[in-house]
């Protein structure tokens, strides 16, 4: 059941947030009381996997008022500690390998109470350019605003930006200075040092990587979006756009952005100052997925080497085209790389299953 007293709670920190943006809050870690655990747990997704305790959702919902009560206390008296991450490995689209966190269940529950604070305050002072992990926001909005502004505001030019190994290498002392810049309170910030420090387990080996944030983890979102936001959303909005001579934009979803610019000239410019503005902060630019693109309407291409004139954001590759009508506009495609994915994946799947029941395989293979 919805706590009654916590919605309300982070409404009251919210607007705090809101009306006052140079506002540093020093005190949120009293708000984290069991109602707030107990609502915590509530958001928290019951279907993920155990982490290194073996304990899952259902597993701490069978004594749960008496483990919240325990939690809570541990967390009063600072005895809480943090257990290391099980690491895990998926692969990417492009034949690489992506690690994912499965932090221990009660780990879940304090990073989502803590989130949902952050979240609170942050969600005032995040740009309207960003999109991942933020709540009432998706891809497809994002998709949308990047087709719109395109076509509406005549881009020519994509700067096609993505970040190599993102999380891994989030610079943990720079991210608690751009923490203590909005939140200051000494116990947030040591769960949050608790977390960061707690190691990563793979095959029984205990590791302690001296940067970046778990991927996998609840509280690893929210802190990622917010040192992002603080490298390019709002140097971006502050310093480079007003430098433009034409129109540009910003749109970024975690560490995937697109910026699209009127004129090649400022997007050459914004294509050699990016990397430098992300090595000042220990991060780099992917050396392969970052591109500087020429996208124009097909009637610009007269004449002119129109180079690429495609890029991938989302999993779909974008161009421009004609509709029936013989208008320019930007068309959208499942990227090759993801449907080859995806191929496969179905390859594996019925290679596996060949000789389960046709009805069984049919019903399947229908649901994906």
């Amino acid at each position: 059941m919805r706590s009654p007293t916590v919605t309300p709670q982070l409404q009251r920190i919210a607007a705090q947030a809101a009306r006052d943006p140079d506002r540093v809050l020093t005190t949120l870690a009293h708000l984290i009381d069991e109602d707030f655990l107990r609502e915590a747990y509530r958001r928290t997704s019951k279907s993920s996997a155990a982490g290194i305790d073996g304990v899952t959702a259902q597993m701490y919902a069978e004594h749960l008022e008496e483990n919240l009560r325990d939690l809570h206390e541990r967390l009063r008296s600072g005895v809480y500690q943090a257990a290391p991450v099980e690491r895990v490995w998926i692969e990417k689209d492009d034949g690489g390998r992506r690690p994912i966190g499965k932090p221990a269940c009660e780990d879940k529950i304090v990073q989502r109470a803590v989130a949902m604070l952050l979240e609170a305050i942050y969600e005032q002072d995040f740009s309207d350019c960003s999109y991942g992990f933020r709540q009432g926001r998706s891809p497809h909005e994002a998709l949308h605003e990047l087709r719109q502004r395109c076509m509406r505001e005549g881009i020519g030019w994509i700067v096609d930006a993505d970040g190599s190994g993102y999380f891994d290498s989030i610079d943990r002392t720079r991210l608690r200075e751009v923490l203590r810049q909005r939140v200051n309170d000494g116990r947030v910030l040591r769960l949050i040092g608790q977390w960061l420090r707690a190691g990563v387990m793979e095959e029984g080996v205990l590791t302690h990587p001296e940067t970046g944030v778990v991927q996998g983890g609840v509280i690893s979102p929210i802190l990622a979006n917010l040192f992002l936001h603080h490298v390019l959303d709002e140097w971006f909005e502050q310093e480079v756009r007003p430098r433009m001579k034409g129109r540009c934009f910003l749109i970024r979803f975690a560490d995937d952005c697109v910026i699209g610019c009127e004129l090649e000239g400022d997007a050459r410019r914004i294509m050699a100052v990016l990397p430098k503005r992300f090595a000042r902060f220990g991060l780099r630019m992917h050396p392969t997925k970052t591109a500087l693109i020429a996208f124009r309407k097909p009637e610009a291409h007269q004449g002119i080497d129109p180079g690429n004139g495609t890029f991938d954001f989302l999993g779909l590759t974008h161009d421009w085209s004609r509709s029936r009508r013989g208008f320019g506009v930007i068309k959208r495609r499942t990227a090759r790389k993801r449907l080859c994915r995806t191929k496969k994946s179905l390859w594996r799947w019925c290679h596996i299953n060949r000789h389960a029941p046709l009805k069984y395989q049919y019903q399947q293979l229908c649901q994906t």
